[in-house]
């Protein structure tokens, strides 16, 4: 079962992503802030990895970097998940290695299909590994 980890500061939408992806067979590990987010990411090295910017200890972006340049984490994809919508804000989440950048609110449906496409998952649910 793939491992993904949701990172993020609002508990309503950690809830309500867990809740789908583990509906669609994923294991779901969560965190409420940036800190527990990169011990969490590098103890579980999940599949992948959705991520909020704008959270407490450490940003979403910090994190994405600092696992993007260290060669043991940085093939996990990142999609990251902002209420910043600007063009700005998405060149400095494309510039530290996000790999997808969702702006709030967001849905559920898109951000499934995602995780799908990047756990090489096809839309009748089988793995294309």
């Amino acid at each position: 079962m793939k491992k993904i980890l949701i990172v993020d500061d609002e508990q309503d939408i950690v809830e309500s992503l867990k809740f789908v992806l583990e509906a669609a067979g994923y294991n779901c590990f969560t965190a409420f802030n940036g800190e527990d987010g990169l011990r969490l990411a590098k103890e579980l090295i999940p599949d992948l990895i959705i991520l909020d910017v704008m959270m407490p200890k450490i940003n979403g972006y910090k994190i994405s970097r600092l696992l993007k340049y260290d060669n043991k984490y940085k093939n996990i994809p990142i999609l990251m998940i902002t209420a910043r919508s600007q063009e700005e804000d998405k060149l400095i989440g494309e510039e530290t290695g996000a790999d997808e950048y969702i702006t709030k609110p967001f849905d559920l449906d898109e951000v499934l299909k995602l995780v799908d496409k990047y756990l090489n998952k096809d839309d009748d649910g089988n793995s294309n590994k």
